[in-house]
């Protein structure tokens, strides 16, 4: 049951990723001034290099969409509920937005946002410190 929450964590994280190279690719913004800092030659260099970075972008997106629904695979198989496994790697997925948001782009959350991942994560908790319900097996049919 622990490798399914490894699972889950590891495809939250992967679907946080994916976005953020979503977001690099699809806005040219970030990118350029990325480029613009990291180049000694300015924006002249960067126009030529502006569209190799974008496509690596987007095929960094489709290979972290694709690992990331292979981990959720192997999440569901590997837990004890879908929901488990569902509602972590939702949790997962926020905490990770959040984390790369701040540190790449300096974004940051209202209290509301922060209020609902604190109430996902207290979910969580309740999820995870379940036991699973088992029913005893009747052996056959009871005649009337």
């Amino acid at each position: 049951m622990a490798s399914g929450c490894l699972y889950a964590v590891a495809a939250g994280f992967l679907g946080a990723a994916a976005s953020l190279c979503a977001k690099l690719s699809l806005g040219a913004d970030y990118l350029r001034g990325a480029c613009e800092s990291g180049t000694s030659g300015g924006s002249a260099a960067c126009e030529w290099l502006l569209p190799p970075l974008r496509l690596l972008c987007g095929g960094l997106l489709l290979s972290c969409n694709a690992v990331m629904w292979t981990f959720f695979s192997k999440a569901l198989r590997h837990c004890s509920s879908s929901a488990r496994a569902t509602v972590t790697v939702t949790a997962s997925n926020f905490i990770s937005s959040a984390v790369l948001g701040r540190v790449i782009f300096g974004e940051t959350h209202a209290a509301l946002w922060w209020g609902g991942i604190s109430l996902t994560l207290c979910g969580l908790f309740v999820l995870h410190g379940s036991s699973p319900q088992t029913f005893p097996k009747e052996e056959g049919e009871k005649e009337e």
